[in-house]
């Protein structure tokens, strides 16, 4: 589990240990210009040498200008993140390379610590205006350009001619022309929300320091960040405090172990009670059943309409099933206490019916997890809304979000007009907190949020990128995850967290050509290697 900050959160953290006495801010920025040459070496190797190894540090500045014969370009803007790009300028000049310096802005309104650094360059190569016209015209073609224009701290959209400049510099990095690396963030990327303020720039490779921001995977942040890495730049943020509930994490391994006791029984795993769909709509409760069979529910039990018995009998083995045709009956079913999670809603229907059994699942108070239909039932009615209690998981993607949260989604998908934006993780806090439950808001960047502002990221981008789940059955499968965990005594923030981790975990064990059916029996893999 990795915390991830806002750009406010960040400035906190090196204000407190400026302020400490600790380190000075023309340390951290040097520091942090010395990470983003480490990282490039790292990169690309070949750019370090013409024999394709990184120059060491006891090289002289001449023995390595006789080897390496590179070109960048640094374009730099009018706060920090300029000041970092002057000591990258600086420190790839005493590399070899041959180096061009862009300033927008002026350079006498520089921050102090980005002046110092603006004049240690201008001691060593010229400054060129970037806001003229074809600044970048006569510019022979560099082996990489260096985004140091605006960083974290961008409040407001890049427009007009740099607006212009920047789109088309990704152009060319589009064309594989040459290599492009960004400080902090791509210009014009909002450091957190992930949504793009004025202008898309993209980059081959990003380089953060000290945490990844919550821009690096929301929204558009992994497709404009390329590759991201941290670079640490010795800070220490043990002093810096944030409320625990106003933390987002990026979610890592699952912290609570998924092991049965050699003692147990099936009953010491729970019971978890799936509702399925009419006649030739029972496979997406299949897959949630097998789900959350999968991965520990003790038994798992299909609720089936009297004329879906014969077609889903003839399809399961290990789950069982149990005739469920309108609220009264699930209502006498749910007097057996051991069902002690419930989902509904995948491949349900929306009919009169459909809603009065979400009404009866809803009034049993126990772990339930709502989804597909069932969500759009709620959208539909307010007093099934009114009905979410705080055992309640909710996954909808996002046009079930819609639905549910018409004007949380229409802030979020309004063009940003100022920085930070309204995110995903401001949504789905909001939501969580209207619903009083815990809110799963799927997606590559699926955001879950409590009641209590408890947020975390599930982030399937850069490595972790698992493209495949975008398949028919993949969320039922999710859900179906969900509920077996919830059945196995998980709170359900914990279970919404942990099930959408190996979700993704699965996804990728399989690869390419997955379908839902793959996932449930990738988990025995993805569990064995967690040591459960």
């Amino acid at each position: 589990m990795t915390e991830l900050l806002t750009a406010a959160q960040m400035r906190a953290i090196e204000q407190d240990a400026i302020e400490s006495g600790d380190v000075t801010g023309l340390a951290l920025m040097e520091r942090a210009g010395q990470g983003v040459v480490e990282a490039i070496f790292e990169e690309w190797p070949e750019l370090g040498s013409e024999g394709g190894v990184a120059p060491r540090p006891s090289d002289s500045p001449q023995s390595i200008s006789e080897k390496v014969k590179h070109r960048a370009v640094v374009l730099c803007g009018p706060g920090n993140n300029g000041g970092d790009g002057f000591v990258v300028a600086r420190l790839l000049k005493e590399h070899g390379w041959e180096v061009e310096v862009f300033l927008y802005g002026n350079a006498g309104t520089l921050p102090p610590d980005a002046k110092i650094n603006c004049e240690r360059w201008r001691g060593m190569g010229a400054i060129n205006d970037l806001s003229v016209p074809n600044a970048l015209a006569d510019v022979a073609r560099p082996d990489i350009i260096i985004d140091a224009v605006f960083g974290t701290g961008l409040a407001r959209p890049i427009e007009g001619r740099l607006a212009q400049i920047l789109q088309s510099l990704g152009a060319t990095r589009s064309l594989g022309a040459v290599k492009s690396v960004a400080i902090d963030l791509p210009s014009g990327l909002c450091s957190d929300s992930g949504r793009s303020l004025g202008v898309f720039t993209t980059a081959d490779l990003t380089v953060s320091f000290h945490r990844f921001k919550l821009g690096h995977v929301l929204d558009r942040g992994a497709m404009q960040c390329g590759r991201a890495v941290v670079k640490g730049i010795g800070l220490d943020d043990r002093a810096f405090s944030v409320e625990r509930k106003r933390q987002v994490v990026l979610e890592a391994r699952p912290a609570q172990r998924l092991h049965k006791h050699s003692v147990a029984h099936k009953f010491s795993h729970g019971h978890a009670f799936v509702l399925s769909g009419g006649a030739g709509k029972t496979g997406a409760a299949r897959l949630a059943a097998r789900g959350a069979l999968r991965i520990g529910a003790g038994l798992v039990t299909l609720g089936v309409p009297h004329e879906a018995q014969a077609e889903v009998a003839a399809q399961i083995t290990a789950l069982m099933m149990r005739e469920v045709g309108d609220a009264g009956a699930l209502a006498k079913t749910l007097e057996d206490d051991r069902l002690n999670a419930l989902c509904i809603g995948p491949g349900f229907g929306v009919s009169e019916t459909q809603a009065a059994l979400v009404g009866a699942v809803l009034k049993a108070g126990r772990a339930t997890v709502l989804d597909a239909d069932a969500l759009t039932l709620m959208s539909r009615d307010a007093d099934l809304f009114a009905g979410l209690h705080d055992k309640c998981v909710l996954t909808p993607h996002a046009g079930e979000f819609k639905r549910l949260f018409p004007d949380i989604a229409e802030k979020l998908s309004a063009a940003p007009t100022k920085g930070p934006a309204y995110s995903k993780v401001d949504a789905t806090r909001e939501a969580a907190k209207r619903a009083g439950c815990v809110v799963l808001f799927k997606g590559a960047d699926t955001v879950i949020a409590a009641p209590d502002g408890r947020c975390s990221i599930n982030a399937a981008v850069y490595d972790r990128s698992a493209p495949w789940l975008a398949t028919a059955g993949s969320g039922d499968v999710l859900a179906g995850f969900i509920t077996g965990l919830l059945a196995r005594g998980l709170a359900p923030m914990q279970a919404a967290e942990t099930g959408a981790w190996l979700h993704v975990e699965c996804a990728r064990t399989f690869g390419p050509g997955l379908i839902a059916e793959d996932l449930p029996e990738q988990l025995p893999d993805v569990l064995r290697s967690l040591g459960a």
